[in-house]
């Protein structure tokens, strides 16, 4: 055999078996198609296939984050709300991934949205707000099943943000407002109720003291209604002669008034 010829044999030798070495990396699967089927699916490392009939493509099989823009929902009670939410997930079966569905990021976008629309439907407004994490656990369980057939695992889902429209943030604000003051009405309530039961049972364990307690209590409720009357522009301060004060305390007690003498 002449030289040029065990040559070029030995090149095409040593280009077929360069040819057939495929490294995968980690974190990554290969899918082997041989005339345009399926043929196997390549691990990482080190792997053989055959040069010009064999294709390989590499599909990441790592954790992967897809953020869902923001998107408008209405709550059972008709309440127009915009929400967003991330995903993440990871192929388990390149395979199914690659021939089970057409444009798997796609997909997988779609199915969150319809999703997420189909929970915050099934909520109120108040429900929707407050329950975020309830919604996720909803959406992961339900993506989850849903992707099974492509060969992706959800892991989880995230609603980021919910917004409400200008006009309602406002009224939200209002009624939080009004909420708060009830209840700190309740408080101051709820604290008279207290004091008007420690100073009764004062009264009945020393009866004789009874007439300056009682003279103390009214001029203090005087003193706090002429400074509620001062803070209004349009009211009139009128003050109670501190003589007649004490005989309304003596009618109430029954008992002639102390008159001293100028």
């Amino acid at each position: 055999m002449e030289p040029s010829l065990i040559a070029i044999a030995t090149l095409a030798v040593i280009g077929y078996l360069v040819g057939s070495v495929k490294v995968i990396n980690q974190g990554y699967e290969g899918l082997v198609e041989r005339l345009g089927r399926y043929e196997r699916t390549l691990k990482p490392g080190l792997n053989f296939v055959v040069p010009l009939l064999d294709t390989v493509l590499v599909e990441t099989t790592r954790e992967q984050l897809l953020d869902i823009e923001p998107q408008s929902a209405i709550t059972r009670d008709n309440v127009t709300i915009t929400v967003n939410a991330v995903l993440y997930w990871k192929i388990l079966d390149v395979e199914k991934a690659y021939y089970a569905i057409e444009n798997l990021e796609d997909a997988l976008r779609s199915l969150v949205l319809t999703t997420l629309r189909s929970e915050i439907g099934q909520m109120d407004l108040r429900e929707t707000v407050s329950s975020r994490n309830k919604i996720n656990q909803a959406l992961l369980k339900e993506l989850d099943h849903a992707t099974e057939p492509w060969g992706v695992k959800v892991i989880r889902v995230e609603v980021q943000e919910i917004k409400l429209s200008a006009t309602l943030e406002k009224s939200l604000e209002t009624e939080r407002a009004a909420e708060s003051e009830r209840r700190a009405q309740i408080s101051k309530t709820e604290g008279m109720v207290e004091s008007i039961r420690r100073i009764s049972k004062a009264l009945k364990e020393d009866k004789e003291n009874t007439s300056p307690i009682l003279r103390y209590l009214l001029a203090q409720q005087c003193v706090e209604a002429n400074t509620e009357v001062s803070k209004s522009n349009n009211s009139k301060i009128v003050f109670m002669d501190p003589n007649k004060l004490n005989e309304a305390i003596t009618d109430l007690l029954g008992q002639e008034p102390d008159r001293r003498q100028d």
